[in-house]
């Protein structure tokens, strides 16, 4: 990621949601429709357990434009940051 750590650190997150459990493309669509929920420039998180979850998030914020914070797996769980930028 070309982010600054502090600063993911210290993002404010505006939803949280949890797709753990859900096969592609689930996480990318609750990722979706939750960043739609929130303002432009909060943060929502996603956690989620789809291993091919890494390649479709990059893609996604690649695709819409939204700022993708934070990208990293612990243990079997993927987590992300995404902004919404519009």
């Amino acid at each position: 990621m070309d982010q600054v750590p502090g600063e993911v650190q210290t993002a404010e997150i505006t939803a949280r949601i949890d797709a753990k459990g859900l096969a592609c493309p689930m996480p990318v669509i609750k990722a979706k429709k939750g960043i739609t929920g929130v303002e432009i420039g909060q943060v929502v998180e996603v956690e989620c357990t789809d291993p091919g979850s890494m390649a479709d998030f990059k893609a996604f914020a690649n695709s819409t434009g939204h700022e993708l914070l934070l990208a990293q797996q612990d243990g079997s769980v993927f987590r992300f940051r995404l902004r919404r930028t519009k």
